[in-house]
Formats: C-alpha cells, sequence, structure tokens
C-alpha cells in the first residue's frame, strides 16, 4: 500500500511538470506573436510614418493632386498593418493554451492505478 501511495504521488509530481511545460510552451508561442504585432504598430507609426508622408508628395505631385496621393498611400498602409495584424492575431489563435495531453493523462490515471489501461487510441 506504502508503495502504490509512492507512486501516486510521483505520477502526480509529473504531471503537474508535465502540465507546467505544455503551458510554458503555450505561453512562448503567445508572447512570440504579441510582440511581432507589437513590432508591427511601431514599425507602422514611427518609421513609415515619415516615409509614407514623402511618397504621398510624390504620388500628389504626379497626380497634380497632393491630398489625393496622400489619401492613396495612406490607404495602402493600413491595408499593410491589417494584413501584419491578422498574422499576429491568426498566431494567436492557433496556439493551444490548455494543456490537452496531461488532462487526458490525469483522467486516465485512475484506470490505470487499478490496472485497467482504456483504449483511447492515437493520442495529439
Amino acid at each position: 500500500m506504502g508503495r502504490l501511495t509512492q507512486q501516486g504521488a510521483h505520477l502526480a509530481r509529473e504531471q503537474v511538470s508535465l502540465m507546467q511545460a505544455e503551458v510554458r510552451e503555450a505561453a512562448t508561442e503567445v508572447k512570440t506573436a504579441v510582440g511581432a504585432m507589437a513590432a508591427a504598430a511601431v514599425v507602422g507609426i514611427a518609421g513609415l510614418g515619415v516615409l509614407l508622408m514623402g511618397i504621398a508628395f510624390y504620388v500628389g505631385a504626379a497626380l497634380e493632386d497632393v491630398p489625393l496621393g496622400t489619401t492613396l498611400v495612406g490607404s495602402a498602409a493600413l491595408v499593410i498593418a491589417l494584413i501584419l495584424y491578422a498574422s499576429g492575431r491568426k498566431t494567436i489563435a492557433a496556439s493551444r493554451l490548455k494543456p490537452d495531453r496531461s488532462l487526458d493523462t490525469i483522467a486516465d490515471t485512475p484506470a490505470a492505478a487499478t490496472g485497467h489501461t482504456p483504449d483511447t487510441g492515437a493520442r495529439k
């Protein structure tokens, strides 16, 4: 009985470690995506602001209508920013914050402790 208790405690510690590793992995993915979105915002606001005004001036001069050139270049910049934001958002949506493998193993633990191993098929 003591050995079974010791094994159960060891199994519980291992499951907690596995869950922590899964959550840490998912959090790293989210951090990377948020960093990409923040970088897109900084580049979109600071760096491109001056460049876009220069391009808008040249486009406006070519069209002989500076306000129209500024509007066209501004619209193109907004489309690029939207694409960058959507890419980061897609990455966040695809990340898995729920430790599915650990939860599946925990669900199987009582049956395994009694010697019955459920046939769950291939795990993800």
